[in-house]
């Protein structure tokens, strides 16, 4: 992890005790995750749609909401969707040390996907 980037996140965290604790009346910061990019995250990991709501321990029909526009993902699974979309790899490296029977989408999926979105 870059420097800033572990400067960047230990912020966070010192706000977010600090917000917590009821010092601060408002978060500083809040990323958001557009739907549109729940479709662009699942590619770039090159997840199919059953093993990325596996993963991630959601039902498909949530993941075919999100990517559908019909809904926004919250809470937990947004923190992780933004780590996907910032660490992609190491999301990855993650999901194959826990779920070795996630499947990655062939290239030529891949190729299909990234086209129709």
């Amino acid at each position: 992890m870059k420097e800033a980037d572990f400067q960047n996140l230990l912020q966070g965290i010192r706000e977010a005790g600090s917000y917590l604790r009821g010092n601060k009346k408002t978060a500083s910061r809040v990323d958001h995750i557009h739907p549109d990019s729940v479709i662009a995250i699942r590619t770039k990991l090159r997840l199919s749609q059953k093993a990325f709501s596996s993963a991630f321990g959601i039902s498909p029909a949530t993941l075919r909401n999100w990517e559908q526009l019909r809904r926004e993902p919250h809470g937990p699974a947004r923190s992780l969707l933004l780590v996907a979309a910032k660490q992609p790899h190491a999301v990855k490296e993650a999901f194959k040390s826990v779920m070795p029977a996630v499947k990655m989408m062939s290239h030529s999926k891949v190729g299909k996907v990234a086209k129709a979105a």
